[in-house]
């Protein structure tokens, strides 16, 4: 389980700073977060399967959505409304 919730926030780090457009390049990014350059772009992969419109902007050197997205891990109840689950990401 642990593996799992360490992968979620992982990518919740690489989210961060995408957002920000401040990722850097691959190589930089993976020092920043600790990993190896490999695990960076399975985790970038792993993003691109789960809808994230990610790309590298060689222009800004870092990575960058083409378009607005939200990123949110977890349970919620139906009460849960969608203004509330903006707040949360």
């Amino acid at each position: 389980m642990n593996i799992i919730i360490k992968q979620i926030e992982l990518m919740q780090r690489i989210d961060r700073l995408i957002r920000m457009k401040a990722t850097g390049p691959p190589i930089l990014l993976a020092h920043r977060l600790g990993i190896s350059r490999t695990k960076l772009y399975r985790m970038i992969r792993i993003m691109k399967d789960l809808n994230a419109p990610v790309e590298y902007d060689e222009t800004i050197q870092s990575y960058v959505y083409e378009e607005e997205v939200g990123l949110i891990f977890g349970f919620y109840t139906n009460e849960l409304r969608i203004s509330k689950i903006q707040a949360i990401t």
